[in-house]
């Protein structure tokens, strides 16, 4: 049989007997690849099964990684603590580095935070074997450490590494029994914190005069961690405060700016303090009696009693129209905002802008004193609108601009979160409080 085939193939073209002899083979293996899946399939069918809970062995055959060798620098790390009389030559000259390299690191961007190293830092110094300066780490904060490193040109170049913070929110609550100050430290806030908030509601309410027993206030702010250690407090982002029963919010926004639960700006054209909160000695009144005369006289402001020195604010954006002294007034600042509204400032200690100056809202204008006609430091603070003198504490104050319509979709999220957080957390600390 075989050999009638192979005269066959043989009187066939060198190119037919190619083709018949390549389909041959694929159909050999065809015919054995079915054989083999079966068998393999039949193996499998008769494994034991896996029990659970127990371990198996697993062959794995791993074909063998090139390994990448890191040559490491030889470089000695010293620390060394900023002791009381200390500067950067004195360091180098203890530490055996050369005035030359000192003044190579000195051309370095951020060189200039070396000279005002204090007591207590903590320097670390990379040298090499020719006790040649390498690096210099200065740990600026537990965040963030200002690297200097040599660079291929010979000199030095810096760069600032900051640690990954863990952000997470913490609340407070209180009510106010004594004054505001008082009720944010027994809140557990800091001495920044309870400013941060003033300042916030700063717009509304006026924390030297508006304040009552039974107010009360709740803020949701970030307490940063690093490597599970707490390393400080960050931004409140978001806050109420209930004053003689009026509500005002503070939603901290995407853009850095804190607007109220509609979306409004809390920052308005004008503060209703000039001054941070301090005990106020006399309020609006226009029948008055004058400390000085005894007669009735308008007293048309407010008087803030402070120590002499205490800064004295610009409530508002506007031009300086007058800035001088008077037996009367002693000396006194007036600023014209627009063409309404005009604010006075009077028995100052020292004035810091001239007539004809432009001011910015919180701008330091000048400092609390005792000049003029009066009988002990303090700030004598008038509101005019239209040229007629208001209460400071309740004149209607120009509306703040409001978030664009396009970003109240985010902001509406932003806000539901926030207060929702605050609104859960305050019914939880009056739980727990009673």
């Amino acid at each position: 049989m075989v050999k009638p085939v192979q005269q066959l193939l043989e009187k066939l073209p060198r190119r037919h007997q190619v083709i018949i002899l390549c389909v041959g083979i694929l159909l050999l293996v065809l015919m054995v690849w079915p054989s083999e899946k079966a068998s393999a399939s039949r193996d499998m069918s008769v494994a034991e099964p896996l029990e659970p809970g127990v371990r198996y062995s697993l062959d794995l055959h791993l074909e063998a990684a090139e390994t990448l060798e890191i040559e490491e620098p030889d470089f000695t790390w010293v620390e060394y603590e900023v002791r009381s009389g200390d500067s950067m030559a004195i360091i180098f000259q203890r530490l055996g580095f050369s005035a030359r390299q000192l003044h190579d690191l000195t051309q370095a961007s951020d060189a200039n935070v070396l000279r005002r190293i204090h007591p207590g830092v903590v320097l670390r110094f990379a040298k090499n074997d020719d006790n040649e300066l390498e690096a210099l780490h200065y740990r600026l904060s537990q965040i963030e450490t200002l690297v200097f490193e040599r660079n291929e040109e010979g000199g030095y170049s810096s760069h600032r590494e900051a640690k990954a913070t863990d952000i997470r929110l913490a609340f407070a609550h209180a009510e106010i029994t004594s004054n505001f100050w008082n009720a944010g430290v027994q809140a557990g806030l800091t001495q920044g914190q309870i400013m941060s908030l003033a300042e916030l509601f700063g717009w509304d309410v006026d924390f030297a005069l508006d304040i009552r027993r039974g107010d009360q206030f709740s803020v949701l702010f970030e307490q940063r961690f690093i490597d599970g250690h707490y390393v400080g407090t960050g931004q409140i982002v978001a806050a109420e405060f209930i004053n003689q029963g009026e509500r005002f919010t503070a939603v901290l926004h995407e853009n850095g700016s804190y607007y109220t639960e509609k979306g409004r700006s809390l920052r308005k054209s004008f503060l209703r303090a000039p001054v941070a909160f301090n005990r106020v000695s006399s309020e609006f009144n226009p029948r008055r009696l004058h400390p000085v005369t005894g007669r009735v006289a308008p007293h048309r402001g407010i008087d803030y009693a402070a120590p002499v020195g205490t800064p004295v604010m610009a409530s508002g954006d506007g031009r300086v129209v007058e800035s001088g002294y008077n037996n009367l007034n002693g000396h006194y600042i007036f600023i014209q905002h627009g063409e309404r509204y005009m604010t006075k400032y009077l028995h100052l200690h020292r004035r810091s802008v001239r007539q004809g100056d432009r001011v910015r809202q919180g701008q330091v204008i000048g400092q609390v004193g005792a000049t003029g006609r009066v009988t002990g430091p303090h700030l004598h603070y008038e509101f005019l609108v239209d040229g007629t003198h208001r209460n400071p504490r309740t004149v209607n104050l120009p509306e703040a601009p409001s978030l664009a319509k396009e970003e109240m979709p985010v902001f509406n999220l932003i806000v539901e979160e926030r207060m929702a957080m605050i609104d859960g957390r305050k019914r939880f600390y009056l739980a727990y409080a009673e």
